[in-house]
């Protein structure tokens, strides 16, 4: 690709880009707004920082200097992988954005939209093993084919990897630790394992990228990009452990009798 056509094309991936994120952040401060008028109980600000932060790590992976940077050099691009896939996510589940819908939606709405997070599709989309399969999988699959040198080169592709790796990213992330309602739930045990799964295939990857890097990486950047995939992976799944475990803990410990049963347990 010449230097006028990945200009071109990085114009256009960008502004591709933009336009959700904006809309995400857009449409959430307005629900924000609407709930407050609705209920005496304010939205919790935390909430709000959590997606804005979200939004900030996945506009920081698709648009400006590191999104450029990274058509040529895997070690900026694997930062934006991190930021896209793993990071953006996690901040984004801590949002609830799904609770937040729900509570600012018409009662009949909210109870229809209920009724779709109850059926089997969204039942297979947020199961955990599928979510490892499409997140891990597709990563794999990424860098141990010519993938990557081809979405390098193809726009269409290239906004639809990026696309795979966020969705892939956050299915995981909220089938893993349970913010927002999902009426399908697995154990906290069933869930424990499948993390265990991931956090060893996605370290085996990076090992396996520092040791045979993509075709079109250099192994100088292979080298780096593997070591910040490695740390920085296991650094966000730390978090994930630790929030997956607190739950698992809070659900789990006993009562005091006769005490009023709580709800299910949300960061």
């Amino acid at each position: 690709m010449n230097n006028h056509s990945h200009d071109t094309a990085g114009v256009i991936s960008q502004f591709i880009f933009a336009l959700p994120l904006v809309m995400a952040l857009g449409f959430y401060v307005f629900a924000v707004i609407l709930t407050g008028r609705r209920y005496k109980k304010q939205w919790p600000i935390y909430r709000i920082a959590f997606w804005i932060l979200g939004i900030l790590c996945a506009t920081a992976a698709v648009i400006g200097p590191l999104a450029e940077r990274a058509y040529d050099n895997f070690t900026a691009h694997m930062v934006s992988h991190l930021l896209l896939g793993m990071l953006a996510p996690l901040f984004l589940v801590f949002a609830a954005p799904m609770t937040l819908i729900l509570r600012t939606l018409h009662v009949t709405h909210a109870r229809r939209l209920y009724r779709i997070l109850k059926s089997w599709p969204i039942r297979i989309l947020s199961h955990p093993v599928f979510a490892l399969t499409i997140n891990v999988g597709g990563l794999w699959l990424l860098y141990t084919t010519n993938l990557f040198m081809m979405m390098q080169q193809n726009i269409f592709l290239h906004i639809l990897i990026h696309a795979h790796v966020f969705i892939a990213g956050y299915l995981f992330t909220m089938s893993i630790i349970y913010i927002d309602p999902i009426p399908h739930r697995t154990s906290f045990y069933f869930r424990a394992i499948v993390l265990l799964v991931a956090l060893t295939t996605h370290g085996i990857l990076s090992k396996y990228i520092y040791a045979h890097p993509p075709n079109g990486v250099s192994t100088v950047q292979a080298e780096t990009g593997g070591m910040i995939m490695y740390y920085g992976g296991d650094a966000i799944e730390a978090v994930l452990i630790f929030i997956l475990f607190y739950q698992w803990f809070k659900a789990t410990r006993p009562r005091v009798s006769g005490a009023p049963s709580k709800q299910p347990i949300t960061l």
